[in-house]
Formats: structure tokens, C-alpha cells, sequence
């Protein structure tokens, strides 16, 4: 009998001589069975290609910012799964797989996620006002004055989610009440929850599938609330004064994080807290918390306290974390890290960022996949230090003593500087300033590729981009749409739409509609004509 030489290659199979009628036969099995092994490589090498590459594209608009090209599937093998709290990958991408939307400020922990198309490239129709009549409005003090506040404001974001077939939209608002409401017809579907006084910053949704929305209030109290009950349910709250010492007043306007089971959150008392949630289900099938507070610190320290010369040192932007660190601001201009990475086994985060701004930094840090930190400052005081850093910044925390990598000012009037959280997209920053200026900075050097102007005076709105379309309302009541496929043009008009009453309000856009609020008393939802 002939030798029979079979060669396996990928891709290839080479027979060189068959003989006769049962070598064929062995040969025929032979080549069966190397097929399935070509394809079942294949088709695994496919799968951890398209992981791979999902965990570093963002979805929708455009390419994950900071993100590295991916390397060939078959270099190396597969990473493992990340370990810390929040992975470089998701940068640009929803807030976990478990409940699809936009489920907190800005969307997820690094704030770089601004929801999912298509959005309205044409002049949209209104869908539906919410309250059709009326409006969102009650008496509220601040700074010693009693005023009527009404519909929603800085940063006002809606919560928008899918559950059970349905998706919701989710807000608080000035009339001290968070709102539960279908987005295809704007009807409520669970009764408002109420509280003490007004709601100024965006709710968050739990990522993990938990029925339960996280909120502060003027009232003095950061809550968790069910929703799987006939009614909204307070489960808990935490008060502002539960922790010492604290500074200025005890308001809540940052959209907390849940992150395994901790919630992190910094408050107008001017204090960072961490919470361990404790989740679970009792024995109804209800969804239960059971809270314990396990760390806080104070936002300030005694060296801002000299250089900033005043205690405005709150805390009212949301958040943000990046592999092991969160990343927050205080109106006493102080940017910190802290490392979270000991928590879990019971060591206290330590800090590893403290940078002064000048002036007051209520806009949230938003952080890229490189872990570079985009740090919007406002220009209230007008100092020495507020002018030499300057209003847009670019921070590297692995240099903690030298951290700027760019600035851009804005000190031509006061108040000025930047109010709004920056959006990152493609290769540019894109930020606006009190004074309505919308710019876009090359990301790598921090030239200013464009600007243009907003009428109606202070623009306090974080901008939103997705599928190429940049989202801006102003103080006129006028939602404006942009073409920003070009990221070295000025961006094309596309359309406007007036609403009225200033749009304050962070707008939040899913499939086809934008849902976002105005000072004039309602929530409004627009969508694709």
C-alpha cells in the first residue's frame, strides 16, 4: 500500500497521494476531522476577535476616545477579565450590560457615555410635555433668598432605561419630586416620589438590574428608593449631617455611582462618602438595601481653606472612577484622586491627586481610556491662580506634582469659565463656557479647532454627542442640533428647535428622541418627524 500524507495548515488541507478504497475511506475521516478542528479554531479565533474588538469601539458615536486600534486576534491570548472598579475598556460605552440606557449623569463612571441612536438628523416633532399643563415649580432658599424655582435645571439629565419591554424616563425636579414616566407617551407609570425641597441633580439607575433609583434633594438627604413596589418606596436615605465635620449647606446635586455593591457619592456637605449597599431580595420577592457607611472624607483641607480664603468648598459635581481611583471636584477649585483599590478588603482608599484649580469646579471630570482627566473651571473669583491655570484643563494624575498637560482660559468676564461637563469625542474635547461660547479642542495638544456663540446669555449645559450630531440648548429655549463628522470644522448647522424657557438641563438622547427639561416648568421629549 501507497503512503498516505495528510497536512493540516490554517486554512489549508493537502492530501498528497490516496491509494486504495480504504485508505480512501481513512482519508475522507481524516479530512472530516480536520475540517472541524479549521473550523471550530475558526470560529473561536472570530469570537474572541469581535470580544476584543467590542470592549475597545464605542458604539454609536464613534470610536472609543484614547482607544488604541486592536491588536490580531491571534498575537496573544485573550485577556483576562479586569479586576479593579472600573475598566479602562468601558470608557465611551453604557454603564455595564445588565440594564440597557442612560442610567446615570453622563452614563457610566468614567462620564463618557451620552446614550444611543439614531438621533434626529432632520428637524424633530414634540412627542409629548410633561405636565401638559402647569408646570414643575415650588418655593425653594438658597443663599438666604426664597424664590420660586421651576421645571429643571443644572444638571437636571434624565434617566432613560428599558425594562420589561418599556422604556422609562426617570427625573427630579423643582417641584420637589422625582417622576416615573413612560417615554413613548410621557403617562406616569409608577405615582411621583416626593421630598423636602428641590431636585437639581440627575437621579442614577441601579446598573445591576436592582429596581431601586438613587437620589439626593435640597431636603438634606441622599435616598434609595424601590420601584418594583405599587408606589415608590424610600428604602433608606442618608443624611447630609451624618457624618462630621461638614461645610456649606447640606444639598445633593451629584448623580451617584454603584459600583459592586458600593455606592459613591459626594455631597454639599462638602464630604465624599462610600456606602456599602448590602442589595438583596426579602422573602416577598421585594428588592431590599441594607446600607452601611464604610468611608468618608472631607473634600477640602486646611490648605485650600487658606489659599481659597472662604468655605464654599461643596461638592456638586458627580464622580467619576477610573480603574482604581475616583476623581472629584469642590467649589474651592480642589481636584483629588483616591485610591479605592484596598476597600474591598477593608483598607481605606488613600489619596493620590491633589490639584487647585483657583476657582470653583462643579463641572465633573470626565476621564479617557489613556486615564487622562478633562477638568472644566469656572472664573468667579477671579484670582491669581484661576488666571494662570485657566478654565479647561487637561490633567495626568501619574504626574500628581506637575499633572497639566494643556490648559485653555476664559477670564474675558465674570462669572465665566466653564459650568458644563466637557463631552470627549473622536479626537476633540468639546466644552461651553458661561459666557455661551461652545469650543473643540484637538484632545492631544488643546488648540482650539473651533468655536462658535449661543445667544442668551450663561450656557451651563454639558454638550452631548452622538452618531456625529452634537446636542446644545441655550438660555433663548432653543435646542440646536450640529454635524460634527468633521472634527477640524466649525460644526454644520442642522437644525433648531424652540421650546422656551432656558435649557439649563443636560439633555439625554435614546433611539430616535431627546428627553430634557427647561427653567420654563416642563420636561419635554422631541423626536425623529
Amino acid at each position: 500500500m501507497n503512503p498516505i500524507h495528510v497536512t493540516l495548515r490554517r486554512g489549508m488541507i493537502t492530501v498528497t497521494i490516496l491509494a486504495d478504497m480504504e485508505s480512501r475511506v481513512g482519508v475522507f475521516r481524516l479530512l472530516i476531522a480536520g475540517m472541524l478542528v479549521l473550523i471550530v479554531g475558526g470560529v473561536a479565533t472570530t469570537a474572541w476577535g469581535l470580544r476584543r474588538a467590542a470592549t475597545r469601539a464605542e458604539p454609536g458615536p464613534g470610536p472609543t476616545p484614547g482607544a488604541a486600534a486592536p491588536g490580531s486576534p491571534s498575537a496573544s491570548p485573550a485577556p483576562p477579565p479586569f479586576a479593579g472598579w472600573s475598566d479602562p475598556a468601558g470608557v465611551g460605552r453604557p454603564y455595564g450590560t445588565k440594564v440597557q440606557g442612560l442610567l446615570t449623569f453622563r452614563g457610566n463612571p468614567t462620564r463618557t457615555y451620552y446614550g444611543q441612536g439614531p438621533v434626529p438628523r432632520t428637524t424633530p416633532v414634540a412627542r409629548w410635555q410633561f405636565p401638559r399643563s402647569g408646570g414643575l415649580c415650588s418655593m425653594s432658599s438658597d443663599k438666604g433668598e426664597t424664590r420660586e424655582w421651576c421645571g429643571t435645571g443644572w444638571t437636571g439629565q434624565p434617566a432613560v432605561f428599558e425594562r420589561d419591554g418599556r422604556t422609562w424616563v426617570v427625573f427630579g425636579a423643582y417641584d420637589r419630586a422625582i417622576h416615573f414616566l413612560d417615554a413613548a407617551t410621557g403617562e406616569r407609570i409608577l405615582p411621583d416620589f416626593k421630598t423636602g425641597d428641590i431636585i437639581k441633580g440627575s437621579v442614577t439607575v441601579d446598573p445591576d438590574g436592582f429596581p431601586l433609583v438613587y437620589s439626593g434633594s435640597r431636603d438634606g438627604f441622599y435616598r434609595v428608593i424601590a420601584t418594583d413596589r405599587a408606589a415608590p418606596a424610600e428604602l433608606w436615605k442618608l443624611a447630609a449631617d451624618a457624618v462630621k465635620p461638614t461645610m456649606w449647606n447640606d444639598d445633593w446635586d451629584g448623580s451617584g455611582l454603584i459600583i459592586d455593591d458600593y455606592l459613591l457619592e459626594g455631597g454639599e456637605n462638602s464630604q465624599f462618602h462610600i456606602v456599602k449597599l448590602n442589595r438583596g431580595y426579602g422573602a416577598d420577592g421585594k428588592v431590599t438595601v441594607a446600607p452601611k457607611l464604610v468611608f468618608n472624607t472631607p473634600g477640602w483641607d486646611d490648605q485650600l481653606l487658606k489659599d481659597a480664603g472662604d468655605s464654599n468648598v461643596s461638592i456638586e459635581n458627580s464622580v467619576a472612577v477610573f480603574r482604581d481611583t475616583v476623581y472629584f471636584a469642590n467649589s474651592g477649585g480642589l481636584v483629588q484622586g483616591w485610591d479605592l483599590s484596598g476597600l474591598r478588603d477593608g483598607k481605606a482608599p488613600v489619596r493620590t491627586l491633589r490639584f487647585w484649580t483657583g476657582d470653583d469646579t462643579d463641572a465633573s471630570i470626565v476621564v479617557d481610556a489613556d486615564g487622562f482627566l478633562y477638568v472644566g473651571s469656572e472664573y468667579e473669583k477671579g484670582n491669581a491662580r484661576s488666571r494662570d491655570v485657566g478654565q479647561m484643563l487637561k490633567l495626568d494624575p501619574s504626574k500628581p506634582d506637575n499633572p497639566v498637560v494643556w490648559a485653555v482660559k476664559d477670564t474675558g468676564q465674570k462669572p465665566g469659565g466653564v459650568w458644563g461637563t466637557p463631552a470627549l469625542y473622536r479626537d476633540i474635547a468639546v466644552y461651553d463656557t458661561a459666557g455661551g461660547d461652545v469650543l473643540g479642542l484637538d484632545r492631544a495638544s488643546g488648540a482650539v479647532r473651533w468655536r462658535f456663540h449661543l445667544a442668551g446669555g450663561e450656557t451651563w449645559q454639558s454638550p452631548v454627542i452622538i452618531d456625529d450630531t452634537l446636542f446644545m440648548g441655550d438660555c433663548t429655549g432653543v435646542m440646536h442640533a450640529y454635524d460634527v463628522a468633521d472634527t477640524h470644522a466649525e460644526p454644520r448647522p442642522l437644525w433648531e428647535y424652540k421650546i422656551g424657557g432656558c435649557i439649563e438641563a443636560t439633555p439625554a438622547v435614546w433611539k430616535g428622541s431627546l428627553y430634557f427639561g427647561t427653567r420654563a416648568g416642563a420636561v419635554h421629549a422631541l423626536a425623529a418627524g
